[in-house]
């Protein structure tokens, strides 16, 4: 004898939810090791932040790719 669970309503935001988790992890990262860098050397603190720009970008673009993946799978 089994029992089946039924999920109703949107399910879609509970996973957007926890496919943001990892970029934000990602970006907390990325700025943690940025201030770590200029502490340790501060004439480079410029270019550090320069590619800690870049790397939230590319970071943020998972939650982008997340966000978007519903929408091209939905057919």
């Amino acid at each position: 004898m089994s029992v089946l669970a039924e999920i109703s309503g949107n399910i879609a935001t509970v996973g957007y939810g926890l496919a943001a988790i990892g970029p934000a992890i990602g970006v907390g990262i990325v700025v943690g090791k940025t201030i770590e860098g200029v502490a340790r050397q501060p004439e480079l603190a410029g270019r550090l932040q320069v590619l800690m720009w870049i790397g939230i970008a590319f970071t943020e673009a998972l939650a982008f790719i997340a966000i978007a993946t519903p929408f091209i799978f939905a057919a």
